[in-house]
């Protein structure tokens, strides 16, 4: 078991040599893992007498797209000293062997490549939905080696895996990877331990929710990986990760990411949201949020051009109470992915910018001549002093207190995607 160091690395760009691996869809929805993937070929190479350069890199795509496996995440790894026929066949034998084909909805890919493809396919792959046919045409423009498996989509995530920078911002993942033998048996991981980790190094996240009791360092599926920390500092990872306690530790691997970062959120208005996209987008709130069957909560916003619903879905949990106190005429930037039908958007997090005074009514009004309350004519048909006639239609009002807060909420860790930054994050000044 070895984490691989920053001092171990190589960080210089020696030109021609230097070649760009991606690979993914390795796994599926019951186990496999294209981090573990990733893990394999460093080993391999390392046989080669291949020297990585940095770190391996693992790249969240669009969270939206129907299509995905689990999380969405491709890896990329650069290596100076190898030879593209040499790299290919370690590639195929690797994905051979632990590449779940045998899953309907799998379809691996990797990339081979002397140079990385232009940033804006990265964006765009992060944003949207891109063809292979698109992707291929890059690749093909800068000379690119690739293979897909079955209808091949796996190009396309691993082209956008090498394609990625962190221009603007950057997280690191430390993953720890169970002995094979224990593959998809229950996972032992301390939860008091990584509490403690949680409250020592606050360069760390969505590490435990304390709310719901729920310890986002272990996956629910039956794939290789132990329990992987997120964070901003590599020292610290290593050093939380001294903290856990859990069953054997087969290897550790560090990651770049481009997790906890906003990269899939694009500014919007109403107008321009479209299917399988993420938004950041504003408006006043025209109808007041409603509770579905099944706990989901609804309400619809609405800018100078349209309007749209907005959802806090059941497993969102306690957000939901936040969401059940907006109020008709409250103004709003919702963050969140867009559902296809009906159109909507799946709130990650919910800036609320100014909230609307709210009066409720608490008797009804006195009559000025006689001093007695006057008795209601009927539902909005207003008041009227049973003795003199005197008429009113406006009852005695009070402002009521907002049990809200200007300011931003997120939804809960374990509600968390991994592209989401957390608010802990947001004053995050870009490199």
């Amino acid at each position: 078991m070895r984490i691989q160091l920053k001092e171990d690395l190589i960080f210089n760009n020696i030109g021609s040599e230097n070649i760009w691996i991606g690979v993914d869809d390795t796994d599926s929805k019951h186990g496999g893992c294209t981090t573990y993937v990733a893990l394999a070929i460093i080993e391999q190479l390392k046989k080669e007498n291949c020297d990585m350069i940095g770190y391996p890199r693992l790249v969240r795509l669009n969270p939206n797209i129907p299509w995905k496996t689990r999380g969405n995440g491709a890896v990329s790894i650069q290596f100076k000293n190898g030879k593209r026929k040499k790299i290919r066949s370690i590639l195929e034998n690797i994905l051979n062997k632990y590449a779940r084909v045998d899953d309907k909805d799998t379809n691996p890919g990797f990339v081979i490549i002397d140079e990385q493809p232009c940033f804006s396919l990265y964006e765009k792959t992060v944003r949207e939905i891109v063809s292979l046919k698109e992707t291929k045409q890059i690749l093909d423009s800068i000379g690119a080696e690739y293979k897909g498996y079955k209808n091949g989509r796996g190009i396309i995530g691993a082209a956008a895996s090498v394609a990625w920078s962190p221009n603007h911002d950057r997280t690191y993942e430390l993953i720890s990877y169970r002995e094979e033998k224990k593959w998809g048996t229950n996972r032992q991981v301390d939860y008091q331990s990584v509490i403690k980790m949680d409250e020592t190094y606050g360069s760390t996240f969505d590490n435990y929710d304390y709310e719901n009791n729920h310890n986002r360092l272990v996956p629910n599926s039956s794939c290789p990986v132990l329990y992987g920390i997120r964070g901003e500092n590599i020292e610290d990872l290593i050093k939380a990760s001294s903290i856990v306690k859990s069953e054997k530790i087969d290897h550790k691997l560090i990651f770049e990411t481009n997790q906890g970062t906003d990269d899939h959120l694009q500014r919007k208005n109403i107008i321009d949201i479209e299917p399988f996209q993420s938004a950041i987008v504003e408006g006043s709130i025209c109808k007041e949020p409603y509770t579905l069957k099944g706990g989901h909560v609804i309400f619809t916003i609405r800018d100078s051009k349209g309007k749209i619903d907005c959802a806090a879905y059941e497993p969102t949990k306690e957000f939901r109470n936040i969401i059940r106190k907006l109020c008709a005429g409250d103004f709003v930037e919702v963050y969140g992915g867009v559902r296809e039908k009906p159109l909507t958007v799946n709130i990650e997090k919910i800036n609320v910018k100014s909230l609307v005074k709210k009066v409720e009514k608490v008797e009804n009004p006195v009559c000025p001549k006689c001093g007695k309350h006057m008795k209601s004519k009927g539902k909005n048909q207003g008041f009227k002093c049973k003795k003199c006639g005197t008429k009113s239609d406006k009852p005695v009002l009070e402002e009521k207190k907002r049990n809200l807060e200007i300011g931003f909420y997120e939804v809960p860790v374990c509600a968390r995607r991994h592209l989401s930054k957390p608010l802990k994050r947001m004053d995050h000044k870009p490199f």
